[in-house]
């Protein structure tokens, strides 16, 4: 086993804070295996007999974990896939206010659990929320929780390299890197997320319509959402599917990447982009590569705003010129770094010029798949430059 960042992440949040920590991510990311590897009692809402005990309420869960017992330590109890609990916020809630000080609570799910801060019962204070992600260049090649922004970079040995392009960065079958069992993972993983939680998670009853559109975005991965194009191809209506991605986004099966238009002159301010989260089914050497730089940079901005590095947003630029950046990552809501995408070298980009003057974004990067690491640091250069995509990624979490 490779080790993850996230364990070190943890391990630093419960020997610091005393709020719960809620893990989040998509299926088959790693959240179980570390899950077991830190609680003193798992359980997991998966589970009949588990299940059982957590709906017996939080007295009942106290007195299994026995937290009336004395300890040299206070035990962690990790309560996996607790999003299927239709009441798990209140229940967390309940049982972090009677016994939070006598244990320390994990809770994972696959689906997006931060999505209630939009309404319902408030948890302010009683939780952090980390994001785990699969596998990147920046965690293969150091593991250990990120302490500052950037690092320095380094090189990827190509056997890494290759595992993580060709077999996405999931850990299983990345580990395996046998293509038969690649094939035979995401044909399951797709089907379990697009009917089962589905099913389970929401009151979708078109589920046929549903799968349809899923396949239909697992073909158009880095590439504009057009709703009414595809409204038109599934027979729904536009908030149907607007409605749609939103659930494939909640269960990590992609997500929308946003314009960014503020001082952007004519920028584009609706039309959002889509990737997978996983990139290993694509088969365009264009637009998996770009899939591949936006799960990267989705986990560096999601990583360092967790970690309270900074509160970080991807992005990217597109005006009605039809002039295009495929990302621009803000910090802080300012335009930071903004960075285009190529499989092989080509002339600089005149777009990384134009955005950044109107941006004022502090750097621009052409990053390109097929250039040789560099030991050098990109950050280091403050108008657009050509830089190997793999020594940009180096840096990052």
């Amino acid at each position: 086993m490779i080790p993850r960042m996230y364990d070190g992440i943890l391990a630093d949040h419960f020997r610091t804070n005393r709020q719960m920590a809620f893990l989040a991510g998509p299926r088959q990311v790693g959240k179980t295996a570390l899950a077991r590897q830190m609680a003193d009692l798992y359980l997991n809402y998966d589970n009949l007999d588990d299940r059982r005990a957590i709906l017996r309420g939080p007295a009942a869960l106290a007195a299994k974990a026995e937290l009336d017992r004395p300890r040299t330590h206070l035990p962690l109890i990790a309560m996996d896939e607790i999003h299927k609990f239709l009441k798990w916020k209140s229940f967390l809630k309940g049982f972090f206010d009677g016994y939070g000080r006598q244990c320390r609570v994990l809770a994972t799910g696959s689906a997006r659990m931060d999505i209630f801060r939009k309404g319902g019962d408030s948890m302010l204070g009683r939780y952090f929320l980390y994001r785990q992600h699969p596998f990147s260049v920046g965690e293969i090649l150091r593991p250990q929780p990120p302490r500052q922004l950037l690092r320095d970079s380094s090189k990827i040995d190509s056997a890494s390299w290759d595992a993580l392009w060709n077999f996405g960065g999931f850990p299983e079958p990345m580990l395996k890197q046998s293509s038969t069992f690649l094939r035979k993972w995401q044909a399951n993983r797709i089907d379990l997320l697009l009917r089962e939680d589905v099913r389970d998670l929401t009151r979708v009853q078109e589920l046929r319509s549903l799968e349809t559109l899923g396949h239909i975005l697992a073909s158009r991965s880095s590439h504009q959402l057009i709703f009414s194009n595809l409204a038109r191809e599934i027979s729904v209506s536009v908030d149907t599917v607007r409605r749609w991605i939103a659930i494939l986004s909640y269960l990590y099966i992609g997500f929308e990447l946003k314009p960014w238009f503020k001082n952007v002159a004519k920028a584009l301010r609706k039309e959002p982009k889509w990737y997978l989260r996983d990139w290993s089914p694509i088969s365009d050497l264009g637009a998996r590569c770009e899939t591949f730089a936006a799960g990267h940079f989705l986990k560096a901005v999601e990583t360092w705003s967790d970690l309270g590095l900074g509160q970080f947003e991807l992005r990217y630029v597109r005006d009605k010129q039809k002039r295009e950046v495929d990302f621009l990552i803000v910090r802080n809501q300012i335009p930071w770094t903004l960075i285009e995408i190529k499989a092989s070298r080509s002339v600089l980009s005149p777009a990384l010029y134009h955005f950044q003057k109107e941006t004022g974004a502090k750097h621009a990067f052409q990053a390109v798949l097929d250039l040789p690491h560099e030991a050098i640091d990109c950050f280091a250069y403050r108008t657009p430059v050509i830089v190997p995509l793999r020594t940009l990624l180096s840096q990052l979490p």
